[in-house]
């Protein structure tokens, strides 16, 4: 099959939009050559190029096109119409069983053809983030000026024009190491050109080097890459010819927090930070050039050391300020600073989280009782960083700042690590508080988070979540989860609702709301279950049952259910249960619902007999929704023999109708028994 190569060359592409490109570039080139086979596509992207090869056809296959148009009967405008649309005339079509009919051969088309046709006008609709217009007429956009495009099938060049260019079979090197202009016969001796001219074109392999150089230079030094493979995806995308180089930091700054070291690196200048062997900050830098020197990268080494200098003076200098302040001290501050215009300030933000902390850990007790006075002060603490000089500088380090200043003022450890945590988790790969002040803090942060939003009207969108309201959510079930925390989180949604409204004159409860808070949270719970393979079916099938706010304990029933219904006892016992529903829906169709009673009956065989019985004698299903799930698993385990008996030897419809209505009555026994611990008919196969 012949090889199709497709090249935009242009001025620097942002790293953002690069993979978008190129796989917005693959699905064009699919749609215009749709009417032949196309395959073993590879796209390219980088800094100054996105391209596309694979492997065509030479032509497409001859086809016989069949339309039905309107009917016989309808009037000529209708027949005028569907010749216009398939440029057809009168005399192409006949009339078949009471329609007009259009049939005719469609012969091969050359890909050639198709990509000269077709390619232009879809190219010119490609849509970009943000682009630019340039030259005579400005009528052509692109992300930025567009300077050449290669388009060869096998080998020959396709004339087409797209903007100011002409495709062409030419296309260039490194900017600066290798500038000019080279042709090209195959998408191989592209890729082999271009690397001769200090171009690596295949973004896997240029990231791969990336990699490879950091951690080998690092190395030379005893050091270690600190992972960041965000970082490294946009480095790919700045450079063609990745060259690595370490530079050193000046001892004067190894002793502000790392993160202010490592934050100002990357997000200013794309620097990677550096460990020494203990895991420990070395005072060191490295970073990825895109040119190759005489002097080993000697004077570029130079020049960003300056600039990271000049970067962590004015860290330094946000720091020395800071300081002089204590922590506390900033607190009144807060009563001037805006949270949200209906929420109030931040002041008044902290003053519901020393409520709430207080309220959450009355909940737990113990040692969450025994540390509340530690729970306030970091809460008081909590916001204090947001009117300091360094989080105005690096606003991402709110709270991390924070657990610095206190600590620096001599504030307690459990305060101090309350203060880093109490945004976390911020990912899912994040870690949760871990001790009670400082998961009190987040906790107590997260619900005013989501409560105060929520009473607002300022809900989260299938388009947006503009305030993480869902990352708050999910990080209220990790903290509670991953502690074992067993505690309703219902009244604490009422709490914090009356805290929020406190200002208002409308502080009442309202029971509409703190469940569709509630239910926000369990939706949020339902989507973690999704996202690690878990069955989110039985938490529908066991919330629909329940109004229980206590997330460990749902989740102990979610496995023990989930446990018991992988063994052969509960995928039989759950395949009863759907056939005893499907035939009471039959059955109360025709006669109304049955409904068991405690009534002694004839059921007319000793394995109904049997199966009341065993019905009758659970006593499990309170112990289960109190949290003791092994007699309620033993239980259910059980009630598969009778079960089995029952459907295996018993006749339902019985021809005594006073045994046939006790049979259903049974089932019906059986459903309601099941429907204690769980809604079943929501539970997968």
């Amino acid at each position: 099959m012949p090889e199709f190569f497709l090249e935009l060359f242009s001025e620097e592409i942002p790293a953002r939009m690069q993979r978008d490109a190129s796989i917005q570039l693959e699905r064009i080139c699919n749609d215009v050559l749709r009417s032949v086979k196309i395959n073993l596509v590879e796209t390219f992207y980088g800094p100054r190029r996105i391209a596309i090869k694979a492997h065509v056809t030479a032509k497409s296959d001859a086809k016989i096109i069949e339309e039905r148009g309107p009917r016989d009967t309808a009037p000529d405008a209708a027949l005028a119409g569907f010749l216009g649309k398939h440029k057809a005339s009168r005399e192409e079509v006949l009339i078949e069983g009471g329609y007009y009919w259009l049939r005719r051969n469609e012969n091969p088309v050359a890909a050639t053809e198709l990509i000269a046709a077709g390619l232009p006008p879809a190219l010119a609709k490609f849509s970009w983030p943000k682009s630019m217009r340039w030259g005579q007429g400005g009528d052509f956009t692109w992300v930025r000026p567009l300077r050449r495009v290669v388009c060869l099938l096998d080998g020959e060049v396709i004339p087409f024009k797209l903007g100011p260019v002409n495709a062409s079979n030419e296309t260039e090197g490194h900017r600066f190491l290798a500038p000019g202009v080279f042709t090209v016969s195959s998408a191989a001796d592209w890729e082999e050109k271009l690397k001769k001219r200090f171009v690596i074109a295949d973004q896997t392999k240029r990231r791969q080097l990336i990699v490879d150089r950091i951690a080998e230079k690092a190395g030379e030094l005893g050091l270690n890459v600190v992972e960041d493979s965000g970082l490294i995806d946009e480095v790919n995308g700045l450079v063609e010819w990745p060259v690595s180089l370490i530079g050193k930091i000046d001892e004067d700054f190894m002793n502000l927090p790392p993160e202010v070291r490592e934050l100002s690196m990357k997000v200013n200048q794309r620097y990677f930070a550096l460990r020494d062997e203990a895991g420990g900050p070395a005072p060191y830098f490295a970073f990825v050039s895109n040119i190759e020197t005489e002097d080993g990268g000697r004077a570029i080494i130079a020049g960003n050391e300056r600039v990271l200098r000049a970067r962590l003076s004015d860290a330094r200098h946000f720091w020395d300020l800071d300081i002089k302040t204590p922590l506390i001290d900033l607190l009144p501050k807060l009563d001037t600073v805006t949270y949200h215009a209906k929420l109030g300030s931040q002041g008044a933000r902290v003053k519901r989280l020393i409520d709430g902390v207080f309220r959450i850990g009355s909940q737990f007790g113990g040692l969450f009782r025994y540390t509340n006075h530690l729970s306030q002060r970091a809460a008081k603490l909590a916001k204090c960083d947001l009117v300091t000089g360094m989080v105005s500088e690096f606003p991402e380090l709110q709270g991390v700042i924070g657990s610095y200043y206190a600590q620096k003022n001599g504030e307690p450890a459990e305060v101090v690590e309350a203060l880093r945590m109490q945004y976390s988790p911020k990912g899912p790969k994040d870690g949760v508080p871990k001790s009670a002040v400082a998961i009190n803090l987040a906790l107590a942060d997260k619900f005013d988070q989501i409560v105060g939003f929520f009473d607002i009207g300022e809900r989260p969108t299938g388009s947006g979540d503009p305030y993480a309201l869902r990352r708050a959510a999910l990080g209220i079930i990790r903290i509670i989860l991953e502690n074992r925390l067993v505690f309703d989180i219902k009244p604490v949604i009422h709490c914090a609702l009356e805290e929020v409204r406190q200002a208002p004159a409308i502080n009442v409860s309202d029971a509409k709301l703190e469940g569709d808070i509630f239910e926000f949270i369990i939706d949020r719970l339902r989507a973690l279950l999704r996202s690690d393979g878990k069955r989110f079916d039985i938490l529908d099938a066991v919330f629909g049952k329940s109004v229980d706010g206590n997330i460990t304990r749902l989740m102990k029933k979610v496995d023990a259910l989930a446990d018991f219904l992988a063994t052969p006892d509960g995928t039989n016992l759950l395949i009863a249960y759907r056939r005893a529903v499907n035939i009471l829906r039959i059955e109360d169709a025709k006669d109304g619902p049955h409904i068991f009673d405690t009534v002694h009956r004839n059921y007319g065989s000793i394995e109904a007999n049997d199966l009341r019985d065993a019905l009758d004698n659970n006593t499990t299903v309170s112990e289960f929704n109190a949290g003791n799930y092994a007699p309620l698993i033993m239980w259910l385990a059980k009630l598969r023999s009778p079960v089995d008996a029952f459907f295996d030897h018993v006749a339902i419809n019985d021809p005594d109708p006073e045994i046939r209505r006790n049979h259903l009555r049974l089932l019906a026994h059986l459903r309601d028994t099941m429907h204690l611990i769980a809604d079943f008919s929501k539970m997968d196969g």
